[in-house]
């Protein structure tokens, strides 16, 4: 929705208010036509009806004015007597029309110094959690998110079962695109699987200022560009329209920014013509044949072992033949331990060689052109594109740029020939509206990543992970016990910084203990002194 459109949309949503309760503002000894000015209008209910006046700022936060509203409904029926269980169900079902119904058609009474404390003790528990999940919801979409980690792309930096918290702030909080949503889920409602939002109306979008800029292998979350709804729902054969911010979360680390050349050769990854150093935390990894000398007795058992001792319990086996195995998912550490085991007579790290089909830019257009023979290993040099800078436009770069001029920038692309049209003008040029990242995964021949569906926009950054509060092993391939899958070691430590993680989970421990000792004291010193009144 444009601005324009979104300033519409607020007048109208006030004239539906001012036609709906301008009598009630007589009642209440105020004027009929300050039911009519937007925002102003809400303020005076807000003294109406007694309540805070900064409650009106909520009516402007999406998806928390989708939770704000019913309560001020429900305050301003109470305000004019309008108190029963049957008066509070309707006008929340009536999406607040059942105000309008009252002001036509109900003689009533303005309670001025009404009491604004709840009448029983349903009512008041029902405030309790209503305000509790505006507060949630108000944090989830501004501040910190919890997130779980579903794949293994980042696979030992990050583990499938990781339990994270995501800062919506360091690279500043993006506000809802999709203003009516249930909150505090993503895109599907769980248990009965539809989706969680209209797609209509939407906001604008806009990031408030971060602290933090994107830098050079940063673990970003952020929303999956090329997503759809169609393998969310059980028509697998049909696609489906989806909002920026209901896009599928992906996690990634960010190897490339605005402005960078990236090269992959041999695996290895250059940007801007030096090999990318990564942080001492991540985790690269590949995938090796493994040659063992003929004489090894029981080698799928023995592998087992030695997949364990290796650190690499994401690792599968293909294409094992008596003395050859393939690992997937295997550091450089750990290939080198697996040189040491006894019997193996080789370790060779996996370099895709030939064209591969699906592999950006040409994923949508079919097979990589003859001239093109890139794959997950080999590919470059791509320019990652940066706000304002322009590039030259012809038939050999169209195709890095297509998704960017047609769905992420929503211009009209004309091809015919070797003449380009944008938007039915001829254009041999083209400048970038925003700015771009390539997201990649450590486990390199294991990622879904911009190898295959290319840039991210910037308006498709989601936060930063900072911390993990649990984590537990989900896929459980080594057959542990339940309580030996939860990875201890792993609670309440960071995802960034320097040097191994460190779990402050025991620290954790001792501030909960402390807090429960000093809670009993309390409680007993209490006791204590109303027993000696």
């Amino acid at each position: 929705m444009e601005i324009s459109s979104w300033i519409i949309t607020i007048l109208i949503i006030s004239t539906i208010h001012g036609i709906c309760t301008w009598k009630l503002y007589l009642k209440a000894n105020r004027q009929a036509w300050e039911a009519f000015i937007p925002v102003y209008n809400g303020i005076v209910m807000m003294q109406i009806v007694n309540r805070p006046k900064w409650w009106i700022l909520l009516l402007f936060i999406p998806i928390i004015n989708l939770l704000i509203l019913p309560v001020i409904w429900i305050e301003t029926l109470r305000t004019f007597g309008k108190k029963t269980t049957a008066d509070m169900w309707l006008g929340i079902v009536s999406l607040g029309l059942y105000i309008g119904y009252v002001n036509y058609t109900q003689e009533v009474t303005y309670i001025e110094k009404r009491d604004t404390k709840p009448a029983t003790k349903a009512l008041d528990t029902l405030g309790s959690l209503s305000f509790a999940l505006i507060v949630a919801t108000f944090v989830h979409t501004y501040f910190i998110q919890p997130f779980v980690i579903p794949t293994s792309s980042l696979e030992k930096t990050l583990l499938v079962g990781d339990f994270l918290f995501v800062s919506k702030f360091h690279y500043g909080a993006r506000t809802p695109i999709t203003t009516v949503a249930a909150p505090m889920v993503h895109d599907t409602i769980p248990v009965i699987k539809t989706k969680s939002y209209l797609e209509r109306p939407q906001l604008p979008y806009f990031r408030f200022p971060g602290f933090q800029k994107i830098e050079r292998n940063d673990i970003v979350v952020f929303n999956w560009p090329t997503d759809t709804l169609y393998h969310m729902y059980k028509n697998a054969d049909k696609k489906y329209y989806k909002p920026i911010d209901k896009k599928t979360n992906y996690v990634k680390r960010c190897t490339a920014i605005p402005g960078d050349k990236l090269e992959i050769k041999n695996g290895i990854l250059f940007i801007n013509g030096k090999e990318s150093i990564l942080p001492e935390r991540s985790k690269v990894q590949y995938s090796y044949k493994i040659a063992f000398d003929n004489t090894v007795e029981n080698i799928g058992s023995y592998l087992e072992q030695a997949l364990v001792e290796t650190e690499s319990t994401d690792g599968f086996r293909t294409n094992e033949t008596k003395d050859t195995l393939i690992v997937a998912a295997l550091t450089k550490a750990g290939a080198e331990k697996f040189k040491s085991i006894t019997g193996v007579k080789s370790v060779e790290k996996i370099i895709a060689t030939t064209s591969e089909d699906g592999i950006f830019p040409d994923f949508r257009d079919g097979n990589a052109p003859k001239n093109r023979n890139w794959n997950l290993d080999n590919m470059g040099p791509i320019y990652i594109p940066e706000a304002g800078k322009t590039v030259a436009l012809n038939k050999e770069t169209l195709p890095f740029y297509k998704m960017i001029i047609t769905e992420y920038e929503h211009h009209k692309l004309e091809v015919n020939g070797n003449e380009i049209k944008i938007d039915g003008k001829p254009a041999t040029s083209y400048t970038f509206a925003q700015n771009y990242y390539w997201m990649m995964g450590d486990n390199r021949h294991n990622s879904l990543d911009a190898r295959y569906f290319g840039f991210t926009p910037e308006d498709h950054i989601v936060g930063k992970p900072i911390f993990i509060w649990m984590s537990f092993d989900i896929d459980n391939r080594l057959g542990k016990p339940f309580l030996d899958r939860f990875r201890t070691d792993r609670f309440f430590t960071t995802v960034s910084g320097d040097g191994e993680p460190q779990s402050y989970f025991k620290y954790f421990l001792i501030a909960l203990a402390g807090y429960f000792a000093w809670d009993w004291y309390r409680g007993k010193k209490k006791k204590k002194e109303a027993e000696t009144l």
